[in-house]
């Protein structure tokens, strides 16, 4: 559905303090095939936003090529806004108007040929019809992302961008956009949708790309991005961290110092944990406390760039 190279943007700013140039985006590839939940995970300010936005026609890519749903990008995005929702993080949901209306609108904008019909469909999928004939400003936050997906699919497009659409649910509220989310993979819909999330990346994506400052830094499946890290994380917060983690080191894949705790890294932590408390025991260096988890994204972004996705500006 979607074939893109070298994506490039940068925005320049006036003020009183001079221009500034910023490199949004530095050579982004990616690649989402049909029927599939490809995610782009990253800090706030890492080009989430940015891409989505060239890749829906919003803006002009400074560099780069992309065939979005079989149309160039460059010579064709009239074709592309045909074959393509979209949600923006504001979710384009009006206070004023019915969300019925709203819905309609969009139907008659896309030349759907039964607009009343696909409107009624769209409110009975997402559950939208008891509520179809209230003002935006009545509804909850999670009526009114549920509302700009209806808005995005209405004239049913094999493709749905969706930028950061749970920021701000409650967690009940998410889980219930996750699972609409899931029905529209299942009924073929290809889905690029944006997230700082990384629960919602290694839930909802089939594969995603992990990004920091405009450029890919891993891509993959969750369960080969995390196994590629290692299979197991060993958190302890010991004394001397530095001297701890050159004595584990012969024990570990990797041992990295991430502010006052220690992070190891190996293949079977279960079996290698009596192993470690011996070495450190050995070596007189003084344990308060321990966990053994198994990899997260988190441990992922924090191999690729040497920090966490928490420190980076991102929501847990």
């Amino acid at each position: 559905m979607i074939e893109a190279q070298g994506l490039r943007k940068t925005f320049t700013t006036r003020s009183r303090k001079g221009t500034q140039t910023v490199e949004a985006v530095r050579g982004v590839d990616l690649d989402v095939e049909k029927g599939e939940i490809f995610g782009v995970l990253g800090p706030n300010g890492a080009g989430k936003t940015t891409t989505i936005r060239m890749l829906s026609t919003l803006i002009t890519p400074d560099a780069g090529t992309a065939v979005i749903a079989g149309h160039d990008l460059r010579k064709d995005p009239a074709a592309i806004r045909r074959e393509l929702g979209y949600v923006s993080q504001a979710g384009g949901v009006e206070d004023t108007t019915s969300a019925r209306a709203q819905i309609m609108m969009a139907a008659r904008i896309h030349s759907v040929d039964d607009p009343k019909g696909a409107t009624a469909g769209v409110l009975e999928r997402f559950d939208l019809a008891e509520i179809a004939d209230r003002p935006g400003r009545t509804l909850s936050g999670g009526q009114k992302r549920r509302v700009a997906i209806a808005i995005g699919l209405v004239h049913n497009p094999p493709l749905l961008f969706l930028d950061e659409p749970t920021t701000g649910l409650d967690p009940q509220n998410r889980a219930n956009l996750w699972e609409r989310i899931r029905q529209l993979r299942e009924a073929g819909t290809s889905v690029l949708l944006s997230t700082h999330y990384l629960d919602e990346a290694d839930v909802l994506c089939d594969r995603l790309m992990i990004v920091d400052h405009g450029l890919v830094v891993a891509e993959g499946t969750p369960a080969a991005l995390k196994r590629e890290v290692s299979g197991d994380v060993i958190t302890l917060r010991v004394n001397e961290l530095e001297r701890a983690a050159e004595t584990l080191k012969p024990h570990a894949r990797e041992t990295r110092v991430d502010e006052d705790v220690l992070r190891v890294y190996v293949d079977d932590g279960e079996h290698t944990l009596p192993a470690l408390l011996r070495a450190l025991e050995e070596q007189g260096l003084a344990l308060t406390s321990i966990a053994l988890d198994r990899s997260t994204l988190d441990d992922v972004f924090l191999a690729k760039t040497g920090r966490t996705l928490r420190d980076a500006g991102a929501a847990a």
